[in-house]
């Protein structure tokens, strides 16, 4: 033992094979029938096995496993999905908007305020599928035998697969040892109720007879995982004749990432899937009238936990929302933010910490402007000012002041390393990701056309952590919430415009 870090991509085990999966590019489709006279001509493959997921190639490297794969001949069934697209998803997603939902929120008189209101806003926020882009794509090695299996493969979720490995090669759990490797980025796509990529590579070595390692392309990973879902929120909202919030009424529509697994009897409640609309149901902001409805839709896009789970969609639009009240209202954002939280005293302790520590309010450079924004997640509570300039069209994050309070903090440098962490995840997110489907396929690959932030975009990132001494709260992914509202903020104070549909570069360009 040397005590060098292993990732999956570098396990290597006596009479191993690499194989690689020609999976269907359709969503949801199956193999109808396969031809491979060309692929074993190749020098290198050894085998080639059908398997639930598709057909695997084994070679001895993984560059004839690959060749081997693009030669297949494969007829596709895509169970008539092949006409799905994000653009058809949008639209019928904009109608449920406009139409009751599910109540999973009701305080006061929402509707009957909103009716009666005076001074009024009605918009509609849409968020893109998102890939999880994971630096290193999924990977699994297993060696199934008759009694036992073993795996070496980076996942989050180890009981769990090792159960369902077993299940899918009949075996009982306790005869399946993992080990877990480093994994190059998870972000919840190597925890999902499928175990997907674990049970694949023991159907392979099973089919094949001797130990495999499974290794996914980046195309693979990108068009043939699971995303963030795609989220239309329609908000209606109001003030008084003060200009602070009177009613709020938010219907969110997308897809549970709960639906259809294990855990759904016992999560998804009266129809709710409480990730839906966490961050939305139980916002810190006090609005006498809140009203929170939910359409949760189905189609064949696989969809999964992504950093922050449903907090990384209402993060965005209920503090876009927000200042759009304020400004409906004539309320600076940071004050109207400090009114709505004053009953929750560490709130605004954070949120005057960050705002001092961003000059809120105090000169700025020539064409610099901020936005901000408050959100509590994983029992953490983070605080956001970010600081913009836009010229020309073109859109430069200067800087990115982050408040947290984790409560008890244990490790300092891991609290602001995780909260940098998020922030350039969700910055990246937030300026460029977005998954397109097509003809029932995903249309983004690698990273030329799903491009995430490169140096010359990385604001200065200053963390401020505020230990309120209460309850241990998460960190590792309460930073990423309040990120893209922060900074479309700050483009409407720059600009005027709002950027109600993300990626915001491709929008910003458009208005």
């Amino acid at each position: 033992m040397t005590g060098r870090a292993i990732y999956g991509l570098d396990v290597r085990e006596p009479h191993m094979l690499i194989a690689v999966i020609a999976r269907s590019p359709v969503f949801g489709g199956r193999v109808r029938a396969w031809r491979d006279a060309a692929t074993r001509r190749i020098k290198g493959v050894v085998d080639v096995r059908q398997v639930p997921s598709g057909v695997a190639v084994l070679a001895t490297n993984t560059w004839a496993a690959r060749r081997g794969c693009e030669a297949l001949e494969i007829d596709w069934d895509d169970q008539g999905n092949g006409t799905l697209s994000t653009a058809a998803i949008s639209a019928r997603y904009r109608e449920l908007a406009q139409t009751p939902g599910l109540e999973a929120k009701e305080s006061g008189k929402t509707l009957e305020v909103l009716a009666a209101a005076e001074h009024c806003l009605d918009v509609t926020y849409e968020i893109p599928y998102l890939a999880h882009a994971c630096m290193e794509p999924l990977n699994a090695y297993a060696n199934v035998m008759a009694d036992r299996a073993e795996l070496r493969v980076g996942t989050q979720n180890q009981s769990q697969d090792a159960e369902l490995v077993g299940a899918a090669v009949g075996l009982p759990p306790e005869r399946v040892a993992i080990h877990t490797t480093f994994l190059g980025g998870g972000f919840g796509r190597r925890s999902n109720y499928y175990s997907d990529f674990s049970v694949e590579a023991a159907q392979v070595s099973k089919a094949a007879g001797r130990p495999v390692k499974v290794v996914w392309t980046r195309e693979d990973d990108m068009r043939g995982g699971f995303y963030r879902p795609l989220w239309v929120s329609r908000f209606r909202g109001a003030v008084d004749a003060g200009g602070m919030p009177l009613a709020w009424q938010h219907v969110v529509v997308g897809q549970s990432v709960y639906a259809n697994s294990a855990v759904a009897k016992f999560a998804i409640k009266n129809g709710i899937d409480p990730s839906s609309v966490e961050g939305s149901a139980d916002m810190p902001y006090r609005v006498p009238h809140h009203r929170v409805e939910l359409h949760t839709t189905e189609n064949a896009v696989p969809v999964l936990f992504w950093r922050s789970v449903g907090n990384s969609h209402t993060g965005f639009v209920v503090n876009s929302f927000l200042d759009e009240l304020a400004h409906l209202g004539g309320k600076d954002p940071f004050e109207l933010r400090r009114a709505l939280l004053a009953d929750q005293p560490e709130h605004v302790k954070l949120l005057e910490l960050v705002a001092e520590k961003a000059g809120w309010g105090a000169p700025l450079p020539a064409g610099h402007f901020q936005g901000i924004a408050f959100h509590e997640s994983f029992g953490t509570r983070v605080a956001q000012v970010a600081e913009v300039s836009v010229t020309g069209g073109t859109l430069r994050v200067h800087r990115v002041v982050c408040g947290v309070d984790p409560g008890v903090v244990v490790n300092p440098l891991m609290v602001e390393a995780q909260m940098q962490s998020a922030i350039v995840y969700g910055l990246s997110a937030a300026l460029h990701g977005q998954i397109t489907v097509e003809n029932g396929r995903a249309v983004q690959g690698n990273f030329n056309d799903y491009e995430v932030l490169r140096l010359s975009e990385m604001p200065v990132v200053e963390v401020v952590i505020a230990p309120s001494g209460g309850p241990l709260g998460g960190v590792g992914e309460a930073g990423l919430p309040p990120l893209a509202a922060a900074v479309c903020n700050a483009i409407f104070a720059a600009t005027g415009q709002r950027i109600r549909t993300l990626p915001i570069l491709p929008n910003l360009a458009q208005t």
